[in-house]
């Protein structure tokens, strides 16, 4: 049997109070969640950053080496241009082979600059990688506070949040999909989470805009789901303004 409007209205007002309940317990844990979150994202960064420091050393390390075996090649074809220059037999081939020596001189020269500055390069990482760790082992410290802090919070509001985590399982089925899936949009629109209100003081409890007289009639009905014209809240019922004046009567 399909539930009355006023049923559907009453099941929406349950959840709406047991999710304000659920906002006041994220609330008091306040931006440490947030902030915990963002921590770790951050210190996944140094951590990327080392190892692609350390990846780079790798390289320039291997780069070194090979290199160095290129000076070691020249190195030996120095000398043995060098021996064959003392069995020349005329001026033409003791100039071609001296022209052979410079040239691997060069090549040596070259290849001793590229060395070296492989290695500034190398001190250079070097010193942005202890940089970083020494950040990230400031910021780790950060982190594990933060994390102490909301572990303590959690633990003291672990038992009444899993309680209404539990309700509010069983009061989400009894709520149509439809409906169940305008009252979350509104949720997630909402500044202060409400989706469903009462009109207070002939306002809406959400945005505090006027409802009109005949609008609150059709609201006390509870014949059709009625919604704010401003905010597109969810009115369940309406509040007696009672003041001092009538008590008195």
């Amino acid at each position: 049997m399909e539930n009355t409007i006023a049923q559907k209205l009453e099941a929406l007002a349950k959840l709406q109070a047991i999710d304000s309940k659920l906002d006041e317990i994220k609330k008091i844990r306040g931006d440490l969640p947030e902030e915990v979150a963002d921590l770790e994202d951050e210190l996944a960064g140094y951590d990327a950053r080392i190892k692609r420091f350390e990846a780079e050393i790798q390289k320039l390390e291997e780069d070194i080496v090979t290199l160095k075996n290129h000076g070691k090649e020249a190195e030996k074809l120095i000398k043995k241009y060098v021996e064959q220059q003392k069995n020349v037999r005329n001026n033409r081939e003791y100039e071609a082979i001296s022209k052979e020596i410079e040239l691997q001189q060069l090549e040596v020269q070259v290849l001793l600059k590229k060395i070296k500055e492989a290695q500034v390069k190398i001190e250079g990482k070097n010193e942005e990688i202890a940089a970083t760790k020494k950040i990230l082992s400031e910021r780790k410290k950060d982190l594990k506070t933060k994390k102490e802090e909301l572990e303590i919070i959690i633990e003291e509001s672990k038992d009444e949040e899993a309680k209404l985590l539990k309700e509010r399982e069983k009061a989400v089925k009894q709520i149509e999909e439809r409906l169940l899936a305008s009252y979350n949009k509104i949720r997630a629109n909402a500044a202060n989470g409400l989706a469903v209100v009462a009109v207070r003081r002939d306002a809406c409890g959400g945005c505090f805009n006027t409802v009109p007289p005949q609008r609150q009639v059709d609201i006390r009905e509870k014949k059709k789901i009625i919604v704010c014209e401003h905010c597109g809240r969810i009115f369940t019922h309406v509040e007696a303004n009672i003041t001092i004046e009538m008590l008195k009567k």
